[in-house]
């Protein structure tokens, strides 16, 4: 991609076989999935008994109650100097120094869980949300978690991955979001499920 060039696609790549061809994920059984679309996500929950988050369930989530900080654990990205997220390091796109240890996914339980005791809800992959995306729908009609609009082109997600810096991709802030297609999946892309209390 002109745009973009640190992506190329990688034929025959899948939740499996996330590097293409001659990987799998044998070796890393507690990583998050990847390269999986909106689609299959929403599939999968449904098959499972399960859904997809809205983005305020997420955003609750990750917040692991706190209150209007920017992190899960606060508003320092990096409390004492001490990593809490897998993201990029160094010099975006050229360098991931790997200072938090990693240079693509990690174990979700790499991190210490947030106030309730969820992992990687910043950093590591992006997770998808059920709602559409619009950058002007804030859900103001309703209070409790407000759902995005009932059309789109884009899906949420939510929580940055391993390839968000702070110079190109800010978005391992709880607050923050991103559209993609419903077909889209990439390396730093996921999903968690949620059920109905």
């Amino acid at each position: 991609m002109a745009a973009a060039p640190w992506w190329c696609k990688v034929r025959g790549a899948s939740w499996r076989t996330p590097e293409g061809p001659g990987s799998d994920v044998s070796s890393r059984p507690t990583h998050p999935v990847v390269h999986v679309s909106w689609n299959d996500a929403a599939s999968f929950c449904e098959w499972s008994g399960q859904r997809l988050p809205t983005e305020a369930e997420w955003e609750y989530a990750a917040r692991g109650g706190l209150v209007q900080k920017l992190y899960p654990w606060g508003d320092q990205l990096r409390p004492n100097g001490k990593h809490l997220c897998n993201i990029w390091q160094g010099e975006f796109p050229r360098e991931d120094t790997g200072e938090d240890g990693f240079g693509g996914t990690c174990p979700i339980d790499a991190f210490p869980p947030n106030g309730f005791g969820l992992y990687s809800m910043t950093g590591n992959t992006w997770e998808w949300c059920a709602d559409w995306f619009s950058p002007s729908f804030h859900g103001t009609a309703v209070s409790t978690n407000p759902s995005g609009p009932p059309e789109g082109d884009a899906k949420v997600m939510k929580g940055g991955s391993f390839l968000c810096h702070k110079s190109y991709c800010n978005r391992y802030r709880v607050a923050a979001r991103s559209p993609n297609t419903p077909d889209s999946s990439t390396s730093h892309l996921g999903f968690r499920c949620a059920r109905n209390g």
